[in-house]
């Protein structure tokens, strides 16, 4: 299948620049370029693309403004294509939180072929062709059916550590799960897949819409109530250790890519299971697979599994893109699978209170 796509950027050059990269793949065809929101707007009624490429900053309707508009009246998969500037990042935070499916700095992008990174932006485009249909307010409006959550779900058992995984529409996710976490929450630690130069600003981002305080995670940071901590970005892997007789602490450990990844969930997730394994249980851990494609996050899922930690996969229906999650089904590795408003509660409330 051809993925048919619309890049929309004000300046000429960097609509060459994507059309000229995105044109020597085979499965990818460019059917349009608009160099502002109005011209947009008419080649999507029009083109019908599967994925559009988007400029944050633009002239007249600015890009978030017209992103939002997108996925209220027309959810198409996005990639916004940004400045690593401050501005810039702090804009692509916002719409990732939007329902941007991911995002490309300028600077990744070239004309040579192989030079760069623009290998990343053939990847995402694939990614967010695979996302249509499954994105915008009917998948966030109304609530899945309610169904007790089984006893074993009370909050009596309230995990004293968190770890999470999110990919390809991951942002989004993660700032509707964290909104249900209470001030004093359990440590948490994330590994989201995104461009490091957005890191910080998503940080940022949630630290401001969200009870805990986060920030991105540094090497012998002590695990505390009330931090989440994100992986800071694609150099380093984010692990958990033993701290003391029974604390734990962050670290960040350079690596090769591990299930194609860094930072990978999977490192994540299994760097905890082994330290409480090592230290004789200790700690009750929680483990959190989210939206994302591939299967980064499933084998150590599994690892949390086997030393007897709670594990829960996001499940299909609320997913944007249902990799990461199944593949942990498939191995028998999630616990539980749940729609994403109904995580959090069930982390936090008691069993009888508790609808899913």
């Amino acid at each position: 299948m051809t993925i048919r796509v619309l890049i929309v950027d004000d300046s000429a050059l960097m609509r060459a620049l994507l059309q000229h990269r995105l044109e020597r793949e085979a499965d990818i065809a460019i059917v349009g370029t608009a160099a502002n929101a109005a011209e947009a707007r008419q080649l999507i009624k029009t083109l019908d693309p599967d994925v559009v490429t988007l400029d944050i900053e633009m002239p007249g309707m600015d890009g978030l403004s017209f992103l939002e508009k997108i996925m209220q009246l027309r959810p198409t998969p996005v990639i916004l294509v940004s400045g690593a500037t401050e501005a810039g990042a702090s804009a692509t935070a916002r719409g990732l939180q939007l329902g941007a499916i991911g995002c490309i700095a300028k600077s990744q992008l070239s004309v040579t072929p192989g030079a760069g990174d623009d290998g990343a932006l053939v990847d995402m485009v694939r990614e967010a062709a695979r996302a249509r249909g499954h994105l915008g307010p009917p998948r966030q409006a109304s609530s899945p059916p309610a169904v007790p959550v089984p006893a074993a779900n009370a909050a009596a058992a309230r995990p004293d550590v968190i770890v999470i995984g999110a990919s390809t529409g991951g942002v989004e996710a993660l700032h509707t799960l964290l909104a249900s976490f209470p001030a004093d929450c359990p440590p948490t630690l994330i590994v989201q897949h995104i461009n490091g130069c957005f890191a910080g600003a998503i940080a940022q981002s949630f630290d401001r819409a969200i009870r805990p305080r986060v920030m991105l995670a540094e090497s012998d940071m002590p695990l505390e109530p009330g931090t989440v901590l994100l992986a800071p970005g694609n150099e380093r892997h984010l692990q958990v250790a033993a701290a003391g007789a029974r604390g734990l602490r962050c670290v960040l450990r350079e690596g090769d890519p591990v299930s194609g990844h860094r930072p990978s969930v999977d490192r994540l997730f299994a760097s905890l299971a082994s330290t409480l394994a090592a230290n004789g249980g200790g700690p009750r851990a929680l483990g959190v697979l989210l939206t994302g494609m591939g299967q980064d996050g499933a084998q150590g899922m599994a690892q949390l599994a086997s030393i007897g930690a709670r594990t829960i996969a996001q499940d299909q229906a609320t997913c944007v893109v249902f990799g990461m999650p199944r593949a942990a089904i498939d191995l028998g590795a999630a616990g539980e699978v749940l729609p994403l408003p109904r995580i959090g509660p069930s982390i936090f409330t008691p069993a009888k209170a508790v609808l899913a």
